[in-house]
């Protein structure tokens, strides 16, 4: 018997703390094959990461409108990924969550997010919600028009990669400087800003944000460690870095043309 026939009713969470953006990325690889060969069962990984521009599948040069190389002058590096949707930010204070799950229903798996992170954050008081029926590009979650959450995917013999991203507490202005997710008039919101009461600590709500995802799919929660799944994160750790973003003049930092 697998491990997947042993914990088919279980959700795999695991914590990895501030990882490096490229680092998540072959975390994720080893992560799939081992699920890909049922040497694992689905899981979660949640993290945060050094501040990163990633590019979808869908992401174009007028995402970046002043050019890698001035973003990477910021300390922001900017990443290409095969993951769907079009260019977003990642920094720390962000919770990202990485499924690495077998499915049969990528819109299934996309709506099921939604719906957990959705659920996460009624428990904050924050009334989220889903915009899919508006059309691709504004899938994520949504509070009014202001967008607080981010979703893109890769599947793989049906098997996903990449996955969600909460603003909680990160600084949200490195957003107004690119044309976010492809839309040029989009407002970035976080649940610091949206909450009634004193927003809680990002470990709190990865918390919150584990028990609902795992609720969603109708799973149990498991936390293990990252040696458990096979990760080595030490070196990851030592590269890790939470240095300021250097700031851009308000003349450059003028909303992006569409």
């Amino acid at each position: 018997m697998d491990v997947t026939d042993r914990t088919s009713r279980e959700l795999w969470v695991c914590h990895l703390g501030v990882v490096p953006y490229r680092d998540a990325l072959a975390i994720q690889e080893q992560a799939r094959a081992r699920r890909q060969a049922d040497e694992l069962p689905d899981t979660l990984l949640l993290l945060e990461h050094p501040p990163v521009y990633t590019r979808g599948r869908r992401s174009g040069a007028q995402d970046l409108p002043f050019g890698e190389d001035f973003y990477r002058a910021k300390g922001i590096d900017v990443v290409g990924t095969d993951r769907g949707g079009k260019l977003t930010y990642h920094g720390p204070g962000q919770l990202v969550g990485y499924p690495i799950m077998r499915i049969d229903d990528v819109n299934r798996h996309l709506r099921t997010m939604e719906d957990a992170i959705v659920a996460a954050l009624a428990e904050q008081g924050v009334p989220a919600r889903s915009r899919h029926d508006e059309g691709i590009d504004y899938t994520g979650v949504w509070v009014g028009d202001r967008k607080i959450a981010s979703i893109g995917v890769h599947v793989s013999r049906a098997v996903t990669t990449h996955g969600f991203a909460v603003n909680v507490h990160n600084d949200l202005e490195p957003f107004s400087w690119v044309l976010a997710c492809g839309l040029p008039d989009v407002s970035m919101t976080s649940l610091a800003r949206e909450a009634s009461s004193e927003c809680e600590s990002l470990s709190c709500f990865r918390k919150r944000m584990a028990y609902a995802f795992a609720r969603a799919h109708g799973r149990r929660q498991r936390l293990v460690s990252p040696a458990r799944l096979g990760i080595d994160t030490a070196n990851a750790a030592r590269r890790a870095e939470r240095a300021p973003i250097k700031t851009i003049s308000s003349s450059l930092a003028e909303p992006v043309p569409a």
